[in-house]
């Protein structure tokens, strides 16, 4: 909620989306709801490494996708769980990396969509209880919504 108080970055959303969609990854790839937790801050560690050795942060979040599909496919997760998180860290992360190569003001309104439609996602991982605790598909609403939303607005208004 600092980032809506000083300011919304494009970057900062985009990185929230696709974090968000590769702890949705883990837990699939893993098996374990409760990885989708401890992918948070393996997520955010990969995301400054990244940064701190040269790389986009986006490519970072991908070479860890890829690694978690790898996991995946290796120790024979479910294929309906590991294809839906892969095709939704895509479409996620594609959006998430699309809204920072283009104009500042369009991307925060990409990130800002992408964020807050991630919530229907928790939604339905929350109303199914599958893949990620409850607890963390009712943390990613609390998030993704108020986030998402400001970005909308301080990219229609002009921040």
């Amino acid at each position: 909620m600092f980032q809506i108080a000083t300011g919304v970055a494009t970057g900062a959303v985009a990185i929230t989306v696709a974090a968000a969609a590769s702890c949705y990854l883990a837990a699939a790839a893993l098996g374990r709801p409760w990885i989708g937790w401890a992918a948070i801050p393996v997520a955010s560690i990969v995301v400054i490494v990244s940064e701190i050795a040269g790389i986009f942060w986006w490519v970072g979040l991908a070479g860890f996708a890829a690694i978690l599909v790898v996991v995946g496919v290796l120790r024979r997760a479910q294929v309906r769980s590991l294809s839906a998180q892969g095709l939704a860290m895509l479409g996620f992360g594609g959006v998430a990396v699309v809204a920072v190569l283009v104009s500042p003001r369009l991307g925060l309104a990409l990130a800002g969509v992408a964020l807050a439609s991630h919530a229907a996602w928790d939604y339905v991982h929350w109303r199914r209880n599958t893949v990620v605790p409850r607890s963390l598909a009712e943390f990613c609403f609390v998030l993704d919504i108020p986030f998402g939303v400001a970005a909308i607005v301080l990219a229609i208004v002009g921040w």
